[in-house]
């Protein structure tokens, strides 16, 4: 009671932080608007006046909620057990798969398998087919080859119809499906993954329908099934089509907690959005379903992630009421939110309560603390939280370290990173990525510079992402030339961008094609400025009038100005002192060698 009166008191004061999430003209935080009737198809469109906040990336601190026991079948562990049994053999059995992919037709590569001289079992198959996942065809050909030797079992199956399902062959994967009926196999787990990858794939008109296509393969789903769909669903953020879904056949599968719950999970922690979540609450209480300790946990993470002190403070309270005991991800997501709202004494005395409790605090919930302190540049206060971190012998994790690197300097990011690799927790390439375009938003180009070639002293291998952003970065400081450099090593590499292609190797004028381009030289780009100025003045640009000069420059380079236009500002002072000039086109030739070469849309202030 005496945290919620702090935060009635922070409310009182600050009324307008909280004005877009909590309406003033009803008492009830979840009472219905009587403005807005919702109808049943209404009900799944997004007002226009508000958009949905997807959960920030650099709070992946959070639990999503999100119940394990409706989830399909986990890869990951099971190529983890295996591996601890069986951990002989398989990169080179990769590497002889690999050179299999030479031979002209599938016959020859199994032919050529078969007379490798190596033994297949289930196990060495399955842990094959899993490493080479990023090569469909490679992997389709193992499983040919295991299904020849008959050392496929169920999950290689479901494995493989993943596979396929990630590369988008369908047809192929429901082929695999056929085979498992004609087989009288279980397909209900093969059907989950082809749903689970036509969401994955953004097309969840396919997986409904393939869920309703269930009773063409004689099976009846239940209301198992059914929960496992909508999180299939919701996860892949398709959580109106789960909600209209559940809705629609209540008949079928009646209402009930857990189905919302799936919901809920999925707008208060999937897609971050306060007014969707109360929606649903609301809804519940029309259908007589009373939420559950699990409600109620993913209610007031929805509201700490929003910085909403108040209402997560109230439903902690009303929570406990009901006789739900609080969970660690509920008095991690109080912490979090107490700490945003520079609560920081009582977020410690939650952490007291929490291990009073019995319950251990983890790493998140001291993350959940450092974060925020860090946005608000106390630095000093989250190094404090790590010292206290390491006394309760918890170790930081690489999100640790990454709430530091948000705010800390170049010397500071060093240090960061050497302590990141002493600790065994890094650094990565999101590291680097995080780093690069913190130190690009500050239009810090040469730090950024530095930090990339510190890169390689921690054996980061750069990629495709952390190319695009460093030379992005670099054009829009107008680096050209560096920019070029490095957009050279990145093809060089393997890698390309089309947004940096179309910048970096544009296209000539119209009508002159097959003509060589040259990119203009940063030298080029100067002159350009200063000969703005200079047609300024020449053709006196006057009341947004067009003008098309053309300047003789010296070294055989003419620079055309073929479009530009004069933008005024909102006053006539504005305009007096400091009118603009847009260059809508600008062509560069040389004179020399012919060529030509475009720079578009560059926007100069004269003065």
């Amino acid at each position: 009671m005496r945290l919620l009166s702090i935060a009635r008191r922070l409310y009182s004061a600050r009324p307008i932080a909280f004005k877009h999430i909590i309406g003033y003209q009803h008492p009830s935080l979840f009472a219905a608007r009587p403005e807005i009737r919702r109808h049943f198809f209404v009900a799944f469109r997004q007002p226009s006046v508000r958009h949905c906040s997807t959960i920030p990336s650099k709070l992946p601190f959070f639990s999503s909620g999100s119940s394990t026991s409706y989830e399909i079948i986990n890869f990951d562990k099971r190529v983890n057990t295996l591996r601890e049994k069986y951990h002989v053999g398989v990169n080179e059995f990769v590497g002889i798969v690999q050179k299999a992919s030479n031979f002209g037709s599938g016959d020859e590569a199994i032919l050529f398998l078969d007379e490798c001289g190596v033994k297949p079992n289930q196990e060495l198959v399955f842990l094959v087919i899993w490493e080479l996942r990023d090569q469909w065809k490679l992997a389709y050909l193992l499983f040919k080859w295991g299904e020849k030797c008959k050392c496929l079992e169920e999950n290689t199956w479901c494995l493989m119809i993943w596979i396929l399902g990630n590369h988008s062959k369908f047809s192929t994967a429901w082929s695999l499906i056929r085979d498992l009926l004609q087989m009288s196999t279980d397909i209900q787990q093969a059907v989950l993954i082809m749903i689970d990858r036509y969401a994955a794939a953004d097309n969840a008109g396919k997986a409904i329908h393939t869920f309703q296509i269930l009773e063409k393969f004689s099976m009846s789903p239940d209301q198992r099934t059914l929960l496992t769909f909508l999180n299939i669903l919701c996860k892949h953020g398709f959580i109106e089509e789960a909600e209209e879904f559940m809705l629609i056949n209540k008949k079928l599968f009646p209402l009930e907690i857990d189905g919302f719950n799936i919901i809920l999970n999925g707008w208060c922690n999937i897609v971050v959005d306060i007014f969707e979540a109360k929606r649903v609450w609301r809804e519940m209480s029309k259908c007589c379903i009373e939420p559950n300790g699990t409600s109620y946990s993913h209610m007031i993470s929805c509201f700490s992630k929003v910085r909403n002190l108040f209402d997560s403070l109230r439903l902690y309270d009303e929570m406990q009421k009901r006789g739900w005991v609080p969970g660690l991800e509920v008095y991690n997501a109080l912490v979090y939110v107490l700490t945003c709202e520079n609560c920081v004494k009582e977020a410690f005395k939650i952490i007291d309560k929490v291990k009073h409790m019995g319950l251990r605090p983890d790493s998140s919930t001291y993350n959940l603390m450092i974060c925020p302190l860090c946005e608000s540049s106390k630095l000093d206060e989250a190094r404090s939280i790590l010292a206290l971190m390491e006394e309760d012998n918890i170790s930081p994790t690489i999100e640790t370290y990454h709430a530091f690197l948000a705010s800390v300097s170049l010397e500071g990011t060093v240090e960061v990173l050497n302590t990141m690799r002493k600790a065994g927790v890094g650094p990565n390439g999101e590291t680097f990525l995080l780093i690069l375009d913190r130190f690009m938003k500050l239009k810090q180009p040469e730090t950024a510079l530095r930090i990339w070639l510190e890169m390689k002293q921690y054996e980061v291998v750069p990629e495709s992402a952390h190319y695009s952003l460093l030379v992005g970065g670099l054009l829009e400081c107008r680096l050209y030339s560096k920019a070029r450099e490095l957009y050279a090593e990145m093809k060089s590499n393997g890698f390309d961008d089309p947004g940096l292609r179309k910048f970096l190797e544009p296209a000539g004028p119209r009508g002159q094609g097959g003509v060589a381009h040259k990119p203009v030289t940063d030298a080029g780009y100067k002159d350009l400025s200063c000969l703005a100025s200079l047609a300024m003045i020449l053709v006196g640009c006057q009341h947004g009038s067009v003008q098309r000069p053309s300047f003789a420059l010296p070294k055989s380079i003419t620079l055309s100005i073929l479009a530009f236009g004069c933008l005024h500002g909102s006053s006539t002072s504005e305009t007096t002192s400091m009118p603009r000039i847009n260059l809508d086109l600008v062509s560069v030739t040389n004179a020399s060698t012919g060529t030509t070469s475009l720079v578009r849309g560059a926007l100069y202030n004269l003065r």
